[in-house]
């Protein structure tokens, strides 16, 4: 494919240097290397990203949709982040199989454990398309004609490049709100299999307590092959698949790690805002961000009591506590953040700037007006939005009932339709939903007006008399509680062909989900998106208006899932006044943790017995274990698994979290407390080498001293 550079490019990328904030796409960081090597970082652009040959992006993946992770021998052997692999080592987990208490090591290949619905993608390339997609368009055209026009132009570029290799898969996004395009062509692999893990107690150590926390004792880490047929490439799952050879993988250093040693990450970041409007910025850590918390605290409250009190439905929910619990701790971080910083104090301050700057240019001076005029309209139905998924849609059976029902109209197979069922009931207690559905659904009565509620809520209280009545009724009467029962139900609406709504409607459940989302569809959604629409679209110029207004400025494309570099330094911190907290945690904060009676904190007894013998080998430093550090690398959701690589590009950790204080970065970067959390590679390797029982992954696994 024909190579493109737009002139845009150039504008967006200028020479002066900047913290350590940002997020760059690894084909422009020839315009970052010099920075880079000046801070500590020995290779070239090219070893970074590179067409010609292989490169560090190579040994890097996209893991199964929303982690990343990283290739560590040249026989397919990945690592990733525990939490990233929860959900599968979960999966294959029972009573009499816990491999979330005891861990999961495979002796041999044989032993690994394929996994349902899994990918990894490696990134093949990406490309600037800007000239290319917006070919045609001139300035005056509508937004659908804009829309269309990307459209058709892209449609061929996509389906080019799908065709280059077996498993390619394309997409074209917008970068800076739509002021540049670019396609990232993807190969995937879906034969991915387990290899070993921790006990939680390990690769959980601290739970939902140290989670967003620092100093942190986490050995977050899982171990998963990927098979490809025997001409390497990708493949369904064959017992004739073999592992995967890469093109680049990582080595693991033992070297020593100092306060001030250069790092990098190199993964695939979800979702920033850097350069949001001031309103936005008050929305999250005013209202969304306190109210969504509120809702996850009852949930995790409820979880909690009936998880204590039963092993069984501890290893049900595991998974799912940690999902909901991961974003309630990370709000709070942000908002307490977002306040500190005065983010929405500096945005103001900025708008004002911005709008004197554009008072006599006609092309921006239109812009802060437009976004006064659309937020408060938009926050209305935002706020119905938020409380419709954190409330309504995380109702366990109201979520089975949207899924069968959207699977019956898609025309699924009965078969297919069950074994999703089956997947639900192995992973559902129906005390913790029905206790979290009343708690939930009073939140929704208190806190949502009656204009943006459906009338069939109010009907049915006044039906029922009370909330809790008619709360018992669904559960009393719905056949989604049982999982005979709701197969039943499936198989009478499949039946019942073009008339399946009619059988679904008769199910109280079934039929509180369809009213909810036929509302929701019909007086919000499609309204909340309209001017979600409209300011995205004032976003696109504001944007531009920024980066003409402040060319002294870099900036950094905000993460959408696709691979980025992030660089700075091992460096600790001061949260607040008179304390500093050190970068490196080691054995000893596990020792000080452990207590047998605290699920989160009862470790192994193996690693009591290597403590108490301080018989540590080749990974000793200064008599203990190293097992976490902090760095200045701006990460965020999707960073999980990421490689965190030296100067010399080796593997001296695997990112995993972010500090509490400095969670707000997804918005607002502070050099001060922003940092992220990483697992020490020497931890990883003095876990698999005296705690796992699989020391022969040490023979694939190289290091350097």
């Amino acid at each position: 494919m024909k190579r493109y550079f737009s002139l845009l490019t150039a504008l967006f990328i200028t020479t002066f240097a900047i913290a350590d904030n940002g997020m760059w796409l690894p084909s422009q960081i020839s315009m970052r290397i010099a920075d880079m090597q000046s801070k500590g970082l020995k290779l070239s652009a090219e070893d970074i990203y590179s067409l010609n040959q292989p490169s560090l992006k190579d040994a890097v993946v996209l893991f199964n949709g929303g982690c990343s992770g990283e290739l560590i021998s040249d026989e397919g052997l990945l690592i990733t982040n525990y939490h990233c692999g929860h959900s599968l080592i979960q999966a294959h987990s029972s009573v009499g199989h816990d491999y979330l208490k005891d861990g999961f090591w495979a002796m041999t290949r044989d032993q690994e454990l394929p996994n349902k619905r899994i990918f990894v993608r490696f990134l093949v390339y990406m490309d600037d398309v800007t000239d290319i997609v917006l070919s045609g368009y001139k300035s005056g055209m509508s937004e659908a004609q804009r829309d269309s026009i990307i459209e058709v132009n892209g449609k061929p570029v996509i389906e080019a490049a799908e065709k280059e290799g077996v498993g390619y898969s394309a997409r074209i996004a917008p970068l800076y709100y739509g002021n540049q395009y670019f396609i990232w062509v993807y190969q995937t692999f879906t034969d991915v299999r387990l290899v070993g893990a921790p006990p939680a107690a390990v690769g959980k150590f601290g739970g939902d307590t140290d989670n967003w926390m620092w100093p942190r004792h986490t050995g977050d880490f899982s171990l998963f092959r990927i098979y490809a047929d025997k001409n390497n490439n990708p493949a369904p799952y064959s017992a004739d698949n073999v592992p995967y050879t890469p093109k680049k993988h990582f080595k693991m250093s033992l070297k020593e790690r100092r306060e001030g040693d250069f790092t990098f990450v190199y993964g695939y970041p979800g979702t920033t805002q850097e350069y949001i409007y001031s309103e936005k910025v008050k929305y999250i850590s005013e209202a969304s961000d306190p109210h969504k918390r509120n809702l996850r605290t009852l949930r995790l409250d409820v979880q909690k009591k009936y998880m204590s009190a039963d092993p069984a439905v501890r290893i049900k929910y595991s998974a799912k506590n940690a999902s909901v619990a991961n974003s309630w701790k990370k709000w709070l971080g942000e908002m307490n953040g977002i306040r500190k910083m005065k983010t929405y104090e500096e945005k103001k301050a900025f708008e004002s700037q911005f709008a004197e700057w554009a008072a006599n240019r006609p092309e921006y001076s239109w812009i802060i007006p437009r976004f006064e005029l659309l937020y408060p309209q938009w926050e209305k139905y935002a706020f119905a939005t938020d409380y419709y998924n954190e409330s309504i849609r995380a109702n366990e059976i109201i979520s089975l009932a949207n899924s069968i029902r959207m699977n019956i109209m898609q025309k699924k197979s009965i078969d297919v339709i069950n074994a999703y069922i089956d997947d639900f009931y192995k992973n559902y207690y129906l005390p913790i939903d029905k206790e979290c559905f009343i708690l939930l659904l009073r939140q929704y009565r208190q806190y949502i007006p009656d204009a943006y509620r459906p009338a069939y809520f109010s009907d049915m209280i006044i039906h029922y008399g009370t909330m809790q009545a008619w709360v018992d009724a669904i559960y009393e009467k719905s056949a989604l509680t049982n999982v005979d029962a709701a197969k039943e139900l499936v198989k009478r609406a499949v039946e019942a062909g073009d008339d399946y709504a009619a059988v679904l409607l008769s199910d109280p459940a079934c039929e509180f989900e369809y009213r909810f989302k036929t509302h929701y569809d019909e007086n919000i959604s499609n309204v909340y998106d309209y001017f979600t629409e409209q300011i995205d679209q004032v976003y696109r110029y504001y944007m531009k208006g920024q980066m003409e207004m402040c060319q002294e400025k870099e900036f950094f494309p905000d993460a959408n899932l696709t691979l980025r570099v992030a660089y700075g330094n091992i460096q600790g911190y001061s949260p607040a006044d008179g304390i500093y907290y050190k970068p490196v945690s080691t054995l000893e904060g596990i020792m000080q943790k452990d207590n047998p009676d605290i699920f989160d904190y009862n470790i192994p007894q193996e690693l009591r017995d290597i403590y108490a013998a301080k018989d540590y080998g080749r990974y000793a430093v200064n008599g203990t274990v190293p097992v976490c550090f902090i760095a200045t690398n701006h990460t965020t959701g999707g960073n999980s698994g990421s490689p965190v690589l030296d100067g010399d590009g080796n593997l001296i950790g695997i990112n995993f979290d972010r500090v509490w204080e400095g969670t707000m970065s997804d918005i607002v970067f502070d050099p001060d407390v922003c940092r992220n959390i990483s697992l020490d590679m020497r931890y990883v390797l003095f876990y698999i080498d005296r705690l796992s029982g699989a020391r022969q992954l040490l023979n694939e696994i190289e290091t350097v001293e």
